[in-house]
């Protein structure tokens, strides 16, 4: 499930955000990094609500930076061109 949109998609239809050991979070294209992992969808509205809306914080149970949510929105934006 999207933590945007809270819709359901299948896994490889979605991004999924990985929180690893030492606490670094970013995106995960290959979907197979260690750590504890939050899906999101494909698409840039869905990237800009969840760093508008900080649902990381949430997901990870823990507060994360604006750096990281600019991290991944760039990380994103790289994936897309």
């Amino acid at each position: 499930m999207c933590i945007a949109c809270r819709n359901a998609y299948e896994k490889k239809q979605m991004l999924r955000i990985v929180k690893d050991k030492e606490g670094n979070i970013s995106l995960d294209f290959t979907g197979k990094k260690a750590g504890r992992g939050a899906y999101i969808c494909d698409s840039a509205q869905c990237i800009e609500k969840c760093a508008k809306n900080r649902l990381l914080s949430r997901a990870f149970e823990q507060e994360v930076s604006a750096e990281v949510y600019d991290a991944i929105k760039e990380q994103y934006s790289a994936k897309q061109n």
